[in-house]
């Protein structure tokens, strides 16, 4: 049975309840399998000899997942060979697909956790409540997290220097 985490993120104020694995700094990161379209799969291992940044999104319809997918887009791109981006949410592949093109989001990779929710229990991240994932961003660096941010209210936006920062750093 996975844990319940409870007191770490709201929806409006409201008390939510993670559940899943606690993943702190300094712990080898969870690997996961979660999809890359429809047919197609992606793990953390498949991205092993890179920085990887997991900026995770409740849902890509949403302002301020759009905001945040945009934001890390322009970070990607920033950050050119220095770092992967990965924005992970519950989206089906499809609605990623056309996410990422209206978007015109080219510096970064839309990965599916609609299967079998790997990821988010992996991390513990998902929300028991709503089925999704809290908003959160993880730097992984040589298979180790580095950063971990968990946004306590689930419609704020995340602190991007502090990712940049640990990427940087990293």
């Amino acid at each position: 049975m996975p844990t319940k985490h409870t007191g770490l993120v709201t929806f409006q104020g409201g008390p939510l309840t993670l559940v899943g694995n606690e993943v702190k700094v300094g712990d080898k990161a969870p690997n996961f399998k979660i999809a890359n379209g429809l047919a197609e799969f992606a793990e953390l291992s498949d991205y092993a000899d890179q920085t990887v940044v997991l900026s995770v999104v409740p849902s890509l319809d949403t302002g301020v997942c759009n905001a945040q997918s945009r934001r890390f887009n322009e970070i990607a791109g920033e950050l050119g060979d220095a770092a992967v981006v990965l924005t992970v949410s519950m989206d089906l592949p499809p609605a990623q697909g056309r996410w990422a093109e209206e978007a015109e989001a080219e510096n970064l990779t839309c990965l599916s956790d609609y299967r079998d929710h790997s990821f988010g229990l992996s991390y513990g991240v998902r929300i028991n409540e709503l089925g999704i994932l809290a908003r959160s961003v993880w730097v992984v660096k040589d298979g180790t997290v580095v950063y971990k941010q968990i946004v306590p209210e689930t419609v704020d936006e995340p602190d991007y220097d502090a990712a940049v920062a640990a990427v940087r750093g990293a």
